[in-house]
C-alpha cells in the first residue's frame, strides 16, 4: 500500500505544497493525505517546516505554491466553507484573559455560527469532558497552563468540527493534563471518528496515538507511514539485552556475533544490535551455558519510533519510506 494514499476519504490533501520567505524554502513541494477518521502525526526537528506547514494547512499564511484540499474544498479559492471544518488548538493557548470559562466557549460558538441550543449542549458536554465544568465562572487568566490548553480544546470543538489540528497539545503541562488530553484524543478519535492531525516533539505520544506519521526534515517529506512500518524500516537497530548473574563479565569473544552486529555496554549488561535478534538470543543462551555462566535477564528489542526518527532526520531527506531501509 502507498502510504501517500490510505484507503479512506480524505479530508486534507496538500500536493506540491512549498512556501518561502524569501530565497529560503521552508517548506520544498511536499505531497500527502490525511484521511478521515485518522490521527496523523507530523513530526520533525525544529525549523524543519512543521509549524509553517501547518500554518498553510489552517489557512493563517498562504502557499507560495501547491494546493490544499480540506473537506473537498480548495482552501485558496473557497478558505471560509474549508475552514468550517476544522478546528485548531496552537502550542500557546490563546484564551480571552479577561472572559470566563463559559463566555470563552459560548463566543467562539457564536463566531462560528452555532446555534443557541447547540452551542449550550455542546459547551456543557465539552466542560465535563475536559473537567471545567466547576470552573466556569474562572476568568482566562485564573487558569493553570494545563487549564488554559483543556479550555483551548473546547473552544476548538464546540463547533464540531471534522478534522482537528493539536500543535504540541501536552508540550509543558502536568501529568494529569496530558494524560486526560491524550485519551479525549482516543475517545473523541474512536468513538466519534474525529480526525486529529498532531504535531509534537514527544515521539513516544505519537507512537501511541497515531495511526501513520509523517516526518518532515528539512522542508521535505523525509517518511510517511504508520509508526509500525517505520520501526520496521530500521532492521540493524534491532537488538538483544543480556545481564548475567552478579554482574559477570564474560570473555569479548562470547559477545561477538560478526559482521553487521554491534555489542555496547550499558551500566548493568549488554545490548547487541543485529537484524536477527531471535538468533542472536539463541546462540547467547547456548554460549553462557559452555561457559558455565548464568544469564539473569535476556530480552529482544525492537527499534522505538524515537531512533528512527533519529536515523531519519540525521540522514537527509529521502522520497519515499522504501527509501530509509537499512
Amino acid at each position: 500500500m502507498n502510504p501517500l494514499v490510505p484507503p479512506a476519504i480524505p479530508i486534507i490533501e496538500a500536493r506540491g505544497l512549498t512556501r518561502h520567505y524569501g530565497d529560503l524554502v521552508a517548506v520544498d513541494r511536499i505531497d500527502f493525505i490525511v484521511a478521515r477518521g485518522e490521527v496523523f502525526g507530523f513530526l520533525g526537528p525544529n525549523g524543519a517546516g512543521k509549524s509553517t506547514t501547518v500554518r498553510m494547512l489552517t489557512g493563517y499564511i498562504p502557499a507560495t505554491a501547491g494546493t490544499i484540499t480540506v473537506a473537498g474544498y480548495n482552501l485558496l479559492s473557497h478558505p471560509g466553507a474549508a475552514r468550517r471544518h476544522l478546528g485548531v488548538v496552537p502550542e500557546e493557548a490563546n484564551v480571552y484573559a479577561d472572559l470566563t470559562v463559559r463566555q470563552n466557549i459560548m463566543l467562539m460558538a457564536e463566531l462560528h455560527g452555532v446555534s443557541k441550543e447547540e452551542r449550550t449542549q455542546r459547551g456543557k458536554e465539552l466542560v465535563e469532558m475536559f473537567g471545567l465544568a466547576e470552573r466556569l465562572k474562572q476568568k482566562g487568566r485564573q487558569l493553570s497552563k494545563g487549564l488554559r490548553q483543556r479550555l483551548m480544546l473546547c473552544m476548538a470543538l464546540v463547533s464540531d468540527p471534522d478534522m482537528l489540528f493539536l500543535d504540541e497539545p501536552t508540550s509543558g503541562l502536568d501529568v494529569a493534563s496530558s494524560r486526560l488530553i491524550r485519551e479525549v484524543i482516543t475517545r473523541m478519535n474512536q468513538t466519534q471518528g474525529m480526525t486529529v492531525f498532531l504535531t509534537t516533539h514527544n515521539i513516544e505520544e505519537a507512537d501511541e496515538l497515531c495511526h501513520r506519521v509523517a516526518i518532515i526534515n528539512k522542508g521535505r517529506i523525509a517518511a510517511i507511514d504508520t509508526p509500525r512500518a517505520l520501526r520496521a524500516t530500521l532492521q540493524s537497530r534491532r537488538s538483544v539485552e543480556v545481564r548475567f548473574a552478579q554482574g559477570a563479565l564474560p570473555p569479548e569473544s562470547m559477545l561477538n556475533f560478526g559482521m553487521g552486529t554491534e555489542t555496547v555496554k550499558f551500566a548493568q549488561g549488554f545490548r547487541i544490535f543485529g537484524a536477527a535478534p531471535g538468533l542472536i538470543a539463541q546462540e547467547l543462551a547456548n554460549r553462557a551455558t559452555a561457559q558455565g555462566l548464568h544469564i539473569e535477564h535476556l530480552s529482544t528489542l525492537e527499534p522505538s519510533l524515537e531512533e528512527v526518527f533519529i536515523h531519519i532526520t540525521s540522514r537527509g531527506v529521502a522520497q519515499t519510506a522504501e527509501e530509509i531501509h537499512v
